[in-house]
Parts: structure tokens; sequence; C-alpha cells
């Protein structure tokens, strides 16, 4: 944050269902509190009050995306809310609540504010073999992630862990880079076989539309590819073999 720490505020989590968060984000008022001074992009700590209710949320404008090489810009926000579309579809409850919508510095994505459980030591969780991790590891697979850091998994008091940072998921080349390859080449849990299984027969009114309007087609295409192909082979996916880097740096 770019305020000390005695200055930011905190909120209690709202009592609202998942519909209820997702209007809180797309309607609410946004108050910009402060800027997540460490992260690559603009990313800003803000209220966002509706009817009442307010809760914490961060807000990635557009306008303070970072160009990068292998992505076309403009289109990180999108690839944010397409992951926690994939996340919702699963039921697994990975990607916070995330929306596109509005803000001061005109449109960006909105996701909840996640209070991590600071006692957690990250290295350790993610060398365990969490079944909490292997949803996400089989959730980048679908989605492709190409920065699956450790400082991206948000565990909680509660006893979850959230996965966040998907800007960069979603590129038709496999680009998977991750830190959570514990589980390459295994079977993939019958849990994660029923729960594809159920994306992939309602695929065409289900999750594919909803993807199709914040990705381009040959995305979406690569994305219900990669769905299919898990499916197919029933495995974790494996590393590449030609050299593209396994892990993201920095790891953490």
């Amino acid at each position: 944050m770019s305020e000390s720490a005695d200055e930011i505020p905190t909120f209690d989590p709202p009592d609202l269902d998942e519909a209820g968060l997702l209007d809180l984000l797309t309607r609410g008022e946004l108050e910009v509190i402060g800027r997540l001074v460490d992260a690559s992009n603009a990313t800003l700590y803000c209220a966002v009050t509706l009817d009442g209710v307010t809760t914490a949320c961060v807000h990635k404008p557009i306008a303070g995306e970072r160009p990068l090489w292998d992505f076309p810009d403009g289109t990180l926000a999108a690839r944010e809310v397409s992951a926690y579309e994939v996340s919702a579809a699963t039921g697994w409850n990975i990607v916070p609540p995330t929306v596109l919508r509005d803000g001061p510095w005109g449109p960006g994505m909105a996701q909840l504010w996640i209070e991590v459980d600071d006692t957690v030591d990250l290295g350790q969780l993610v060398r365990s073999d969490d079944d909490r991790l292997r949803r996400i590891a089989v959730l980048d697979a679908v989605i492709n992630n190409a920065d699956r850091k450790g400082g991206h998994l948000l565990p909680t008091v509660a006893g979850d862990v959230y996965g966040i940072d998907h800007g960069v998921c979603f590129a038709v080349e496999n680009k998977l880079r991750t830190l959570l390859w514990g589980w390459a080449g295994l079977p993939l849990p019958d849990e994660a076989v029923e729960v594809l299984e159920a994306l992939d027969a309602d695929w065409d009114k289900g999750l594919g539309p909803r993807i199709a309007e914040l990705l381009t087609p040959r995305e979406s295409t690569a994305t219900r590819r990669r769905l299919t192909r898990l499916l197919r082979t029933g495995v974790h996916p494996e590393p590449r073999e030609d050299g593209w880097p396994a892990v993201p740096w920095p790891p953490f």
C-alpha cells in the first residue's frame, strides 16, 4: 500500500451471497484508498459501497495495464473476469468475485478483497500435497495460467485458499507456468474429472457463452480444447519440453 498500515481501513466481510457480492462490486460506489505499490500494473485498494453495505475490493483500471509482448494491450481485466467465470463454474470458489466496471480512471476490473492469514508459510504451502492447491492446479491448466506465483495464493483464517492475478491467462499457445507442478503426470482426481465433464457437457449453454463475451474466438476455442484434452488424457499436464520456463520469476 502507499499508506502506512495504521492508515489503511479494513472492513468486515459483507453478509451477502455470490450474486449480492457481484452486484455490490458492479454497482457500488468506488472510493480509492490506496495503491498496491508492488503490483506490476496499477492496482488500487478501494472501498465499494451499495445500499449501506461497504467492503473492500481491488480495482485494476485498463488504463493502468503495462503492455506485454505476448498478450494484446488492454485485455488483462477481461482475462481476470474470465478466470472468475471458470472458477465459478467449477464451484470450487478459487477466484474471488470479479467484475468489469467503470472506475475513476475508466473501465477495469473490480475484485473482492480477501484478508490473508499471515501465519501461513506460503513456501511450505506450495510444497504440500494439499487438495485445495490441486484444485487450483486443475483450474490453471484449463485457463492456461502463465503466472501462478506463490504470492498469488491467498490462504484465509477460514481455511480457504484463493487464487488471484489472472491477467496473463487464456493464451492460445500453451504458456502454463506455475509453482504447482507437484501432480504433473498424475491422474486427475475423480472430483476434478466430474467437474470438468460437467463443464464440457454444458459448455454451449453455460461457460462457453460467458467467456466468449470476454475473450477472442480463438482464445475461447482454445479454452474448450484444453478442457477436452484434460478429459482425454486424464492426467495433470507436464511442463513443456522446448525451453519455455515452467516456473514464473520471481516465484513469489
